[in-house]
C-alpha cells in the first residue's frame, strides 16, 4: 500500500543505509565541535541494518560491510547484501526493494527517539545536581 501511495521504492538489502553512512562520513570534515561526534555516531548507527542482515544470515557482519564498501567503491552502484552468499549485490536488479515511506519514517523515528533519550539523560543530570546542593 505504501509503495503504491508513494509511487516510490528504494533499494533494499541495506543499500540505503550504506549510502547514508558513506554520505555522512564524507561530510564529517565540514562539521565542527561536538556536532562532529554526533554525525559520526549517527553514521555508524546507520550500519546496524546491514550488520543485522549479515548476522541473521550467518555471515560475519564486519566482513560483509567491508565487502559492500569495496563493491560500492569499485562499481559506484548502490549495493546491498545477498543473504544467500554474504556477498554484495545490486538490490534493484535482484528485485529487493523497501518502501520509501517506511525508510523515511524509520530514520525520522530514530532521530526523535535518540533526542528523547538524550533529554532524559540531561534531566537526570540536572536532578542529581540539585540533590547535591
Amino acid at each position: 500500500m505504501n509503495a503504491i501511495e508513494d509511487d516510490a521504492v528504494v533499494p533494499g538489502a541495506g543499500a540505503v543505509e550504506l549510502m547514508i553512512h558513506e554520505h555522512l562520513k564524507g561530510m564529517i570534515k565540514s562539521v565542527k565541535g561536538k556536532a562532529r561526534l554526533g554525525v559520526e555516531a549517527y553514521a555508524d548507527a546507520m550500519l546496524i541494518i546491514p550488520k543485522t542482515l549479515a548476522r541473521n544470515s550467518g555471515f560475519d557482519a564486519q566482513e560483509t560491510v567491508v565487502t559492500m564498501h569495496e563493491s560500492h567503491e569499485a562499481t559506484g552502484e548502490l549495493v546491498g547484501i545477498d543473504v544467500d552468499t554474504g556477498e554484495a549485490c545490486l538490490p534493484m536488479d535482484a528485485g529487493i526493494v523497501d518502501n520509501y515511506n517506511v525508510k523515511r519514517n524509520m530514520i525520522h523515528s530514530a532521530s526523535v527517539i535518540s533526542n528523547n533519550l538524550l533529554l532524559v539523560d540531561e534531566v537526570m543530570r540536572a536532578g542529581m545536581a540539585s540533590l547535591k546542593g
